[in-house]
């Protein structure tokens, strides 16, 4: 089965996880980017990722190349805020029609809320239910044992 890992990555964590998914079960990568870049830091970083998570925007993205015919699966990364899917992956479930795909999820967090986020991001693709899911926490910020097993799992449901 042709695998992509698509992404976002504000931080690095998701950036971290998602390399180290695709090494494991041999997937190309995908880093999309929003034109307009988010505030890394502070209290910006917060009000606008939150306010555009939760209300839901799709934001321009910087161009890429995804050739969906390509890909029989498709895993999505991204950084969870405020419970939602980060904006530019929303843009990119919007530009693309993955019904046909197997999909699969990982997010990272440093709270909660990813559940949440699955939950929006099958009704954004429009699917009945995830292949796997995986939950990490700031796997790049804070490395852990819980976080490597957690990775070495989710690789094991999809190979």
């Amino acid at each position: 089965m042709k695998t992509i890992i698509v992404y976002y990555s504000l931080e690095g964590n998701t950036q971290y996880a998602a390399e180290k998914i695709a090494r494991e079960i041999g997937a190309d990568l995908l880093r999309i980017q929003p034109k307009k870049a988010y505030p890394n830091s502070g209290f910006r970083k917060f009000l606008w990722g939150g306010k555009s998570a939760v209300m839901a925007e799709t934001p321009e993205l910087e161009a890429y190349e995804f050739e969906s015919d390509a890909y029989d699966r498709v895993i999505i990364g991204f950084p969870v805020w405020a419970g939602n899917v980060t904006p530019p992956i929303r843009t990119f479930l919007r530009e693309n029609d993955l019904k046909g795909k197997t999909l699969a999820a990982f997010a990272c967090q440093s709270g909660a809320g990813a559940e949440k986020a699955f939950r929006k991001l099958v009704e954004a693709a429009g699917k009945e239910s995830l292949e796997a899911e995986l939950i990490l926490i700031d796997p790049k910020e804070k490395p852990s044992e819980e976080n490597e097993r957690k990775i070495r799992e989710f690789c094991e449901a999809l190979k």
